[in-house]
């Protein structure tokens, strides 16, 4: 199938290009390692990791699609240091509805054949930020991308500060830009400098939907009653009807154009 990866390791940042001492892996080339990334402290809200979808499939990205799943290595602290996952989609038809919407299609079919790689998710260790290990990351799915046959990756993009701007619509946020013209953002302005493309707003990217107790479990705040709170990483506020929060995460569609392998210079 075309996007079966073809030479990886030799299409990924050279050691001249590293910002830190690390190196990037497959899951594939080093399952020991894919094992470890439960080491990695993150950043993200705990509520995330729990939207119906992503319970569902978001496993089996390491199990169906080794090839495809990215892992950082720090030799010399023998630490994992960051990941990122990835997953074939379609967008001929338009651009996917967001990671749900993206996992559904491809783990419940019927599956379309794949005109892009999307990016699923990019993780660096929270102890470790601030080294260009993100850069690396996206480096690498771009040469994913591009060892897969794939003009393009795309990605759903969780702004990092949006947290801190959690009424303002993303639809406005994302268009923030510093004096410099780059983006207000930190994470848009990481792909920004690398190339990429804002195209547009995916405003159901994915969903979490649980009871009251569970949300007092995530966010250590209480709800006495229905209504729209602000929720600590929440990107939107989290709404209450009949006992029940439903939290919907909004990301910024952005599109990198990676060469064909061959052209690929590291």
């Amino acid at each position: 199938m075309l996007w079966r990866t073809r030479g990886l390791s030799r299409l990924l940042p050279s050691p001249s290009r590293r910002v830190a001492p690390v190196q990037l892996f497959t899951y594939a080339e080093r399952p020991d390692l894919a094992a470890r990334t439960g080491e990695i402290e993150d950043s993200f809200p705990e509520f995330v990791g729990y939207g119906d979808v992503l319970l569902r499939h978001w496993g089996k990205l390491r199990i169906e699609l080794p090839e495809l799943q990215l892992v950082l290595w720090d030799d010399e602290r023998d630490a994992v240091v960051g990941h990122a996952r990835t997953l074939p989609a379609r967008e001929a038809e338009g651009l996917p509805g967001g990671i749900d919407d993206m996992l559904e299609r491809w783990f419940d079919g019927p599956r379309a054949e794949p005109d892009v790689l999307s990016a699923m998710v990019a993780v660096v260790d929270r102890r470790r930020q601030g080294e260009g290990l993100s850069t690396l990351l996206l480096e690498g799915m771009r040469g994913l991308a591009a060892t897969s046959g794939f003009g393009s990756l795309i990605a759903p993009v969780r702004p990092t500060w949006k947290e801190r701007y959690p009424l303002i619509p993303l639809e406005r946020y994302a268009h923030w830009t510093r004096d410099d013209g780059l983006p207000f953002d930190p994470w848009l302005r990481v792909h920004a400098r690398l190339g990429a493309e804002l195209l547009v707003v995916c405003p159901a990217s994915m969903r979490v939907e649980a009871a009251r107790d569970a949300w007092e479990s995530w966010t250590e705040m209480s709800f006495p009653e229905d209504g729209e709170y602000v929720v600590p990483g929440g990107l939107v506020p989290v709404r209450f009807v009949g006992g029940r929060g439903t939290y919907v995460e909004p990301n910024v569609w952005m599109r990198h154009r990676v060469p064909a392998a061959a052209e690929q210079s590291y």
